[in-house]
């Protein structure tokens, strides 16, 4: 768990970003009710849903690629995806969300997301990286040649693996590769589903709906 009460910060501060953790999944569901509100509102329009693929399979692909890097609280993960920004999971989330939003059409949706986003990810961001740089020396190395969120183009340089102590067999420095097993571990396959049932829900809920109201 990251340690919050620090010297000089703020205990509401701590207190918030404690019950941020705890709420960012159930608040997930939440917003399900705009999306759903907009969605029988009026008829999502399919040039919009198949523009809405440009950000949601990227976001997609991208949450996958970390998941099967991401060593949570065990090692300080700064290859694959990691080593283009410290917070590809949400990168992704904000992707997926966004196309989602694009698929509606919908400002009022875009906006919730956007907050939530704010309110929720902002400080549980804040949060982890407190716990991080406790946690993982090479941490500040880490975070001055890698942004927050916004991806740089050219991976991080290769120097700040060297940073990390020898952990296989003849004192060789780990690279970090991609592996299907933690990738299964965090149960990323649950976004990928969770998108096509969103898919389905823009295709057929308002067919289904007339259909139930004859």
């Amino acid at each position: 768990m990251t340690d919050t009460n620090q010297p000089g910060h703020p205990d509401w501060i701590a207190h918030w970003q404690r019950i941020a953790r705890r709420i960012r999944v159930p608040l997930g569901f939440l917003a399900a009710g705009p999306y759903l509100f907009e969605l029988w509102r009026r008829a999502p329009q399919p040039a919009a849903i198949a523009w809405s693929l440009a950000l949601v399979l990227p976001g997609l692909w991208l949450r996958a690629y970390a998941a099967g890097y991401v060593k949570k609280n065990r090692e300080l993960t700064m290859t694959g995806p990691y080593a283009h920004t410290r917070n590809p999971l949400y990168l992704g989330s904000m992707l997926i969300a966004g196309g989602f939003a694009l698929a509606l059409l919908s400002w009022p949706v875009a906006l919730v997301l956007a907050v939530g986003f704010l309110v929720i990810y902002v400080p549980v961001i804040a949060s982890e990286e407190r716990f991080l740089r406790a946690t993982f020396p090479q941490f500040d190395a880490y975070s001055r040649h890698v942004p927050r969120l916004i991806p740089r183009l050219t991976p991080a340089p290769d120097s700040l693996i060297s940073c990390t102590p020898p952990v296989q067999p003849g004192g060789k420095i780990p690279t970090g590769t991609f592996s299907f097993s933690l990738y299964l571990k965090h149960r990323e396959y649950n976004s990928g589903i969770g998108a096509a049932l969103l898919y389905l829900s823009l295709l057929l809920l308002r067919p289904a709906l007339r259909l139930f109201h004859g």
